[in-house]
């Protein structure tokens, strides 16, 4: 069926709007209706704004709370919000908003070091397989499907076991070499590329296919990966503290405080279970929008070319 395009002049009221009439489409003869182009996705100012307001006050955290996790006070044991504690305390006298910021710390920087050891370990090994020959590139492919096979969880634990006390460095490390897999097969897929292959047709060696075409198309594309991969590093720590299984009640993080939510609904305390998780979905949901921004323009990115 016959489409036609519609050449009208521009109207000052669609250049305010942004609307190019010489690129709306009609649908097919007889419908009688205009199909515009889809809108951008716009910039998450305040997702962005809200994470940074966090991320600062969980850096400056001495600034903001005379407390400190380590201290325990025997007289406000279980206290709802107050003056003196405007978050309320646990159940050993602790502050919730000192617990909040200094855990936010421990939290925030398991989720950064995982993302970007995770991004450069899979940058690192995509490219690999991607130049390597056909034999090496399907061994390498095959071992990366073989982990993926494997439930993250059981291998978080085993390579924990195998690393010994859990440490903030140890949990992102471990983080890492549990989730790089999905990036490498992205940038494994490069290899099909046209440019690739006129590439090593012409002689090009691999620190030129490297510096000149691999790096300049995966800069959209990683970062995306790595804000995913951020918010899913969070996630896991939280999951392995509340599980018992990430770091010692004397490390205080957003996973640790969630864990206490168990005996805190026994004995009524809600702000010690709403406050955590609404910080931490509040984190998760910002790096959500951002991480969602960045493969919306990714995506138009590689549309246009």
């Amino acid at each position: 069926m016959r489409m036609r395009k519609l050449h009208t002049p521009c109207r000052s009221g669609q250049k305010r709007r942004g609307i190019d009439p010489h690129r709306v489409q009609l649908w097919p003869r007889g419908r009688g209706m205009v199909r515009k182009q889809p809108r951008r996705r716009k910039f998450p100012r305040a997702a962005l704004v809200l994470l940074l307001l966090i991320v600062a006050g969980c850096t400056f955290a001495a600034w903001l709370t005379p407390y400190e996790v380590s201290v325990m006070d025997g007289q406000a044991i279980s206290l709802a919000p107050c003056l003196a504690h405007p978050l309320g305390t646990d159940s050993l006298g602790r502050d919730l908003l000192a617990m909040l910021l200094y855990g936010g710390r421990l939290s925030l920087y398991i989720g950064l070091l995982s993302a970007l050891l995770s991004s450069l370990l899979a940058l690192v090994y995509g490219a690999i397989s991607g130049l390597a020959p056909g034999a090496l590139d399907a061994l390498l492919m095959r071992f990366c499907e073989l982990l993926m096979s494997l439930p993250s969880l059981i291998l978080v634990l085993f390579l924990q076991a195998v690393w010994g006390k859990p440490t903030p460095t140890s949990i992102a490390m471990v983080l890492a070499l549990t989730s790089w897999m999905t990036l490498a097969k992205l940038v494994r897929s490069i290899r099909e590329s046209d440019y690739i292959l006129s590439a090593k047709i012409m002689g090009a060696d691999f620190t030129y296919l490297l510096q000149k075409h691999l790096l300049p198309n995966l800069i959209s594309p990683a970062m995306f990966m790595v804000v995913s991969s951020f918010g899913q590093a969070i996630i896991a720590e939280t999951t392995l503290s509340f599980l018992g299984l990430g770091l010692p009640v004397s490390q205080v993080s957003w996973g640790s405080l969630l864990s206490l939510s168990k005996n805190a609904l026994l004995s009524n305390q809600w702000w010690m279970i709403l406050l955590p998780g609404l910080v931490l979905v509040t984190t998760l949901v910002c790096i959500t929008e951002l991480g969602e921004y960045a493969r919306a323009r990714n995506n138009r990115l590689q549309s246009n070319l």
